[in-house]
Formats: structure tokens, C-alpha cells, sequence
């Protein structure tokens, strides 16, 4: 049955998915806060700093307009980067009563209150619980605008929604399972771009692929350690969320994480780095939410710990893997 949707955000993975969904037979809406990508948008119907090579169908919505967008549709998609989510829902005026369910994409967790980005939908939007999900995996815009086979999950507590979410993104190339552990696919998803800045570090260092196996293996182990602890399921992080997701973004040319760490190993500063990128690097915020995470719950993340003494206390890169390299010898399965 084709659904009504409103896409908020209009980057890299809200034009795909804007695509995708319209060439499911669905009906597409697509909001865009940025005044001068809205007119880009509106125009030319493409955007090349954001997704060269996706052309929007003339039939898919544009607006700048929030309550236009989301007006009459029975699905809410939020492509909105994690940390903007919270001001950009605040945006949204009465109530929607056609809004069966809302779908999160964004990988994050939200600086200062330490939420995954369900927990933000909760707090802004009066939805139950069970119509709230998020979809998460290996999934880069540049392929899934390319119709390139790509596998994801869906994930959350109200099982029909879930289901609903797999037949509404799924077709010949774009493959959705489902999930109910919400807190692991959403752990996965926002933390393997901690790891993959730690990869990209040592790309720009020029160290080899005996130190990627290593980072995106110990990166998966901490990952999972924090998982547990946080009442996710241990299975999770071997599935599409997980160590699909993160070897990934770890070893792929389109990862903005892993560019942000192969600059900061070349020498540049972080700041230099994020004035001249024009998406958003979601594991820059999140290395910061993650390592207060660990510390909240008293688990051991040295390799987030590492990211983040090197990206906003200045440590040399080459210091952080000599700290990581120097530790306590210990058992490779550990808590």
C-alpha cells in the first residue's frame, strides 16, 4: 500500500532515501531547513556537494516549510543529523494525527543528555513507543542512489511498525530485516564511527591492514561491552548494525569518519578539516557522547578514549597508538 511520507532533511541520505521511496510508488515529500540548498534543490533538483548524481523525480515534494511537509503524511522519516534532531522536531507546530509511525536514520547519540535518537523523538514528539523505529547498516547514499544491492535493519519495539518499515523501503536492491533491539542497532550504528576515525587515523599514519583488523576488531569489542552493559543484544553487533556497518564505514572511500581521521593523521587540524567538509562527520559529536557513555557506565573504551584525547585534547596521533600498543597485557574475551 503506498504511504504518504515526509522526509525532514534534505543531506546525502535524505535524497537516497527521498529516491528510493519514490521509486517504491510511494509519495515523497522532502523538507529542507537551509534556505539556499532548498532554492539549490528546488531549481536544479539535484544537489552535487551533497549527492552528485541523484536527480529527484519532479514528482517528489520540496519545501522549506516543516508543517507543509509533514501535513497529511502517515510516515515520518528523520534524515536530520543527531545533534540538530531535537531543534529540528521542536520545529514541528500542532499535532499530526496521520502520523502512523516515525522512522529514524540518523547515527548518533545526542551530546549533553547522552540519548540515542529515539529517546529524542520520545522526549519532542507525543509518540507511543512502539510507533518509533530506527533503520541502520551498511548503507552509503552514494551506492543506494546507484540501486548497488544494500542490506539494513529495522529496529523497534512495536513489531507491526517494524514490518510495515520492510515492505515500505524494500525492493530489488534495497533489502530491510527487522529487529526489536532498538538500544543495540542504535549503539551500533552511531558508535563504529568512533572507530572508524580511529581507522582513518592510522590510514593517514600510514599504518597497514594488520592495524585496520585490529581497530575494527577491539572497536567491535568495546562496542559490544557497552552494549551489554546498556541491556542491548549481544547478537546485534554481529549483524547488519554492527560489524556489518562498522567494517563499512571503517574501509570505505565515502566514509566522512574515516576521512576526518586519514586527515588528522596527515596533520591537519580538526577544525581546518570540518570548515572545508560540507556534510556532516557524525562520529566528531559522537566520539564525545560516547566516551561520556563509557564513563557513565564504567566501561572500558580505550580506543574512544583514544579518538578523543586526540581530536579535542590535542594529543599526537602517533602518542594515542603508542598509549593503545603499551597496555596491560590481557585476555582477548574480557568485561
Amino acid at each position: 500500500m503506498a504511504e504518504k511520507v515526509a522526509i525532514l532533511g534534505a543531506g546525502s541520505w535524505g535524497l537516497a532515501i527521498a529516491g528510493l521511496l519514490h521509486g517504491n510508488d510511494h509519495s515523497v515529500t522532502l523538507w529542507e531547513f537551509n534556505r539556499t540548498d532548498y532554492d539549490l534543490l528546488l531549481q536544479h533538483r539535484t544537489h552535487p556537494d551533497k549527492l552528485p548524481g541523484c536527480h529527484l523525480s519532479d514528482d517528489i515534494g520540496i519545501t522549506n516549510d516543516i508543517d507543509e511537509a509533514v501535513k497529511g503524511c502517515s510516515l515520518l522519516v528523520l534524515a536530520v543529523p543527531s545533534q540538530y534532531l531535537r531543534s529540528a522536531l521542536e520545529r514541528l507546530g500542532s499535532p499530526h494525527p496521520d502520523i502512523m509511525g516515525v522512522v529514524n536514520l540518523a547515527k548518533g547519540i545526542e551530546t549533553g543528555s547522552l540519548k540515542r535518537m529515539s529517546q529524542v523523538v520520545s522526549d519532542v514528539l507525543d509518540f507511543p513507543a512502539d510507533k518509533i523505529a530506527t533503520i541502520s547498516g551498511p548503507s552509503h547514499a552514494e551506492e543506494v542512489t546507484l540501486d548497488l544491492p544494500t542490506a539494513v535493519v529495522a529496529a523497534g519495539t512495536g513489531a507491526e511498525l517494524v514490518r510495515r518499515l520492510q515492505s515500505v523501503f524494500s525492493n530489488s536492491s534495497f533489502r530491510v530485516y527487522e529487529s526489536s533491539d532498538l538500544i543495540g542497532v542504535e549503539l551500533g550504528g552511531s558508535l563504529k564511527n568512533i572507530i572508524a576515525i580511529a581507522v582513518g587515523i592510522a590510514a593517514g599514519l600510514g599504518m597497514g591492514d594488520n592495524t585496520l583488523g585490529a581497530l575494527i576488531t577491539r572497536g567491535l569489542a568495546e562496542i559490544g561491552r557497552l552494549g551489554a552493559t546498556m541491556s542491548a543484544e549481544p547478537l546485534t553487533f554481529s549483524g547488519l548494525s554492527g560489524v556489518g556497518d562498522l567494517v563499512t564505514t571503517c574501509a570505505s572511500k565515502h566514509s566522512r569518519n574515516r576521512y576526518v581521521g586519514d586527515q588528522i593523521g596527515r596533520g591537519k587540524t580538526l577544525d581546518d578539516i570540518l570548515a572545508g567538509m560540507s556534510m556532516v562527520a557524525e562520529g566528531v559529536q559522537t566520539t564525545r557522547s560516547g566516551r561520556e557513555l563509557a564513563r557513565l557506565h564504567q566501561v572500558e573504551m580505550p580506543i574512544t578514549e583514544a579518538v578523543y584525547q586526540v581530536l579535542f585534547e590535542n594529543k599526537p596521533p602517533s602518542d594515542a597508538v603508542g598509549e593503545l600498543m603499551g597496555r596491560q597485557l590481557k585476555s582477548e574475551i574480557w568485561r
